[in-house]
């Protein structure tokens, strides 16, 4: 059994699930500025490595990503996939959640091409997944103002479940400016370093109360609306009118 410390907000806490918003936060996959940016991280800053591809192994790091997301069921539930639109994010967005294998004569356009950026890869239909949208504000290096707009705006939109595919940079600095009324753990374990091709689900919760729109899914019960009487009040009426006396003999109105 535990405990919970209703006084000081501790433990668990309840909170209107239209003021909810559920986000899945996906770093990219290997690319190739990784492999070089781990030896030296002054490698990072090699112009050849501004738009890097992904490598072999980060290919493999989305398959397997892919795989997880179609067998624990994500892929049914998210409503949306932003990405940043380098091309490292655009390959690990399309690669984890685009629609299966594209074949000539389809009637629909590919979400990437076969061997798109040096992947030696098949081409990737549009069937059968959600919309792909890139966007400029979650893109690596942003200052740490727009990333917060990034996320006010994620909160405006009318998907309940999207999917981000971004940057470390972009998770790291973003997250450390969340989570500061939660346990210090629950912060540390907000602002861990994601890991290439690493999916992480965040909540995003409305304690401003600035959102507007109703629940979809809450029902009013009573209708025609209107106040239910409590149950003791019921009650104590029912025995009221037991206890009234019952005239047996009835008078006659009076005759005008």
């Amino acid at each position: 059994m535990f405990a919970v410390d209703m006084e000081n907000g501790a433990g668990l806490s309840l909170y209107p699930l239209h003021r909810c918003k559920t986000i899945h936060l996906v770093r990219h996959a290997q690319g190739i500025h990784n492999v070089d940016g781990e030896k030296s991280y002054k490698a990072y800053m090699r112009p050849e490595f501004f738009d890097a591809h992904i490598t072999q192994l980060g290919w493999q790091q989305i398959d397997n990503l892919r795989k997880h997301v179609h067998e624990s069921g994500l892929s049914k539930r998210i409503d949306l996939v932003v990405t940043s639109p380098l091309l490292r994010t655009l390959q690990t967005a399309v690669g984890v959640f685009g629609g299966g294998g594209y074949t000539t004569g389809m009637d629909v356009l590919p979400l990437m091409i076969a061997n798109a950026g040096n992947s030696a890869r098949a081409a990737i239909s549009s069937l059968n997944c959600p919309p792909i949208a890139a966007a400029e504000l979650c893109r690596e290096h942003l200052l740490l103002l727009l990333a917060l707009i990034f996320v006010c705006l994620l909160w405006t939109r009318k998907e309940k479940e999207i999917a981000v595919v971004t940057h470390s940079g972009f998770l790291s600095h973003t997250l450390t400016a969340f989570g500061n009324d939660c346990h210090p753990l629950v912060k540390k374990e907000i602002c861990k370093h994601f890991a290439n091709c690493e999916l992480r689900s965040i909540v995003i919760v409305d304690r401003s109360m600035v959102g507007s729109d109703s629940s979809t899914t809450n029902y009013p019960g009573k209708i025609p609306l209107g106040l239910d009487i409590p149950s003791d009040a019921v009650d104590g009426k029912k025995v009221k009118e037991e206890k009234q006396p019952v005239d047996s003999d009835p008078k006659e109105p009076e005759k005008m």
